[in-house]
């Protein structure tokens, strides 16, 4: 085969490293973007905070002058050409696979996703340079599941041989509290292939000792290897009654029943009659089936809306959060200096880290400014939202806003992702205000977030002795002139967390 040259005209999108940094930057979360920044200022000698530097800075003498300009160019030095986490500049990328990945999922609004207004994600606005001392009021617990067991071995009285062995089955707990690995597992895990039978069972007894005392710690609970013996140990330290007597029963051998609300069954397996069952319904009720979940180390931080929606007049009013906003400058000290060098800019090492500063500090004020467009737009498109609620919500998708601003479908997904929104109504996410249409018997449309709202209120005003049924919800929405299948009610309502009518039902 003859090798030839050819020409071919082609257009293609090129990504610029400043135009990467922008993409990379518009999708972070506002805690992702602090450590960003954070991580900038760290590494840039050229890019600073305006708090830092408010005051009048003191004429410095040539020495420290000097100190100072040799430490920031041995840090140049280590630095590389382009910005931190930019592919090459001559890095090249096809047009339909910039910022395409998330359309599908997105055609329809937001079907599928946790309808909740809230998740519990992160949502500092600043990343934690302070002391160690300094924690926020509702910072997880400091103390895990396994650290409050073993503060309590010492009030046992036990061996060596046996504490080694609580304080693996302790070790082995998930966080929830249950000991999920069977204990012939941990035999094997410890002892390996090579031990011989008599050394596998002596461990065994070891280990099923050690779990009698586990199980006898504090919370109540904890050491189980299931819901019903989690919930059988903790009746057992309550009172003798015949409730109580019933309740183990029934955890025991028929929790699968207690489940279904299968009292007729209940009844005439376990001899009881219907108010000694109910008795013992509200017993087990009251008990906790994950005793490790108080000791849970989640993050619990308040979530830090990144736009701001206020009534102002018939109007409303959008503005960012000053909160999140980085307040970001160019070191003047070095930029005067870089300037007064021979050669100018171009031609000293810091001359790129001068680029990349101003860049970032660009591509940070884009950032909130298409998130203020974007923010902007929806309000004006929710307004019943704003002025009445959910149930005024109306139908949107994304590629209403994206026609509206000009801009494509992959960025406001990236815009509307975990970027959180105050409103009067509450805190929510940007993705919140986008949900697909239902059809009405008027010939209009209703937004899937009013239809789930409404289902909420429904079951929420429903007889809690006789309660709504998927079919019902359906007919009742049909009354309101709005067209859903009995499936999508059932869809809907698991969406909002809701039990079916059977476990919603009550005496």
């Amino acid at each position: 085969m003859r090798p030839t040259l050819q020409v071919r005209l082609s257009q293609h999108l090129a990504l610029t490293p400043q135009l990467q940094q922008s993409i990379r930057l518009l999708q972070l979360s506002t805690l992702e973007l602090h450590q960003e920044v954070e991580q900038m200022l760290a590494s840039n000698p050229l890019l600073e905070t305006d708090e830092e530097f408010d005051a009048p800075l003191p004429t410095a003498t040539q020495e420290r002058l000097t100190e100072r300009e040799e430490r920031e160019e041995r840090v140049a030095q280590t630095e590389s050409e382009a910005p931190p986490g930019d592919a090459p500049a001559g890095e090249e990328m096809r047009a339909e696979e910039f910022g395409t990945t998330e359309r599908d999922d997105w055609e329809n609004g937001t079907e599928g996703d946790d309808f909740d207004g809230i998740r519990e994600t992160p949502g500092s606005a600043a990343s934690s340079s302070g002391d160690d001392d300094e924690r926020p009021e509702t910072e997880a617990p400091s103390e895990s599941l396994q650290d409050v067991l073993r503060a309590q071995i010492p009030g046992m009285n036990l061996s060596a041989v046996d504490r080694a062995a609580l304080l693996a089955l302790i070790e082995s707990l998930n966080e929830d509290g249950y000991l999920e690995d069977p204990l012939e597992e941990l035999v094997a895990a410890i002892l390996g292939e090579e031990a011989d039978a008599e050394q596998r069972e002596e461990l065994l007894d070891r280990f099923k000792v050690a779990l009698k005392w586990l199980q006898s710690m504090e919370p109540s609970g904890v050491g189980a290897r299931d819901l019903s013996e989690c919930l059988e140990l903790q009746l057992r330290t309550l009172p003798r009654s015949p409730e109580q007597a019933l309740a183990v029963v029934v955890c025991r051998r028929h929790l699968d029943l207690l489940a279904k609300r299968d009292w007729r069954r209940l009844m005439s397996l376990t001899g009881a009659d219907e108010e000694l069952l109910r008795d013992a319904q509200s017993l087990i009720a009251g008990l906790e089936p994950k005793p490790g979940r108080r000791y849970a180390q989640s993050d619990n931080r308040p979530v830090i809306p990144d736009v701001i929606v206020q009534k102002a007049g018939r109007n409303f009013r959008v503005s960012i959060n000053p909160d999140v906003l980085p307040k970001l400058r160019i070191n003047e000290l070095y930029a005067q200096a870089l300037r007064a060098t021979r050669g100018g800019v171009s031609n000293s090492p810091l001359g790129g880290q001068l680029q990349e500063a101003r860049w970032f500090i660009k591509n940070i004020q884009q950032r909130f400014d298409t998130i203020q467009r974007v923010s902007e737009a929806i309000v004006e498109r929710q307004r019943g939202f704003f002025t009445h609620g959910e149930l005024a919500m109306k139908p949107l998708v994304l590629r209403e806003i994206a026609d509206e601003l000009g801009l494509h479908e992959s960025t406001i997904s990236r815009v509307t992702t975990a970027k959180y929104m105050a409103t009067p109504w509450g805190t929510f996410e940007l993705k919140y205000f986008f949900g697909s249409s239902l059809s009405t018997e008027a010939g209009g449309n209703a937004s899937s977030t009013a239809v789930r709202a409404l289902i909420k209120q429904f079951i929420a005003a429903e007889d809690a002795t006789s309660p709504l049924s998927d079919s019902q919800l359906s007919t009742m929405l049909g009354e309101q002139g709005i067209t859903v299948a009995r499936r999508t009610v059932a869809k809907y309502r698991e969406a909002l967390k809701l039990a079916p009518a059977n476990l919603r039902k009550s005496r």
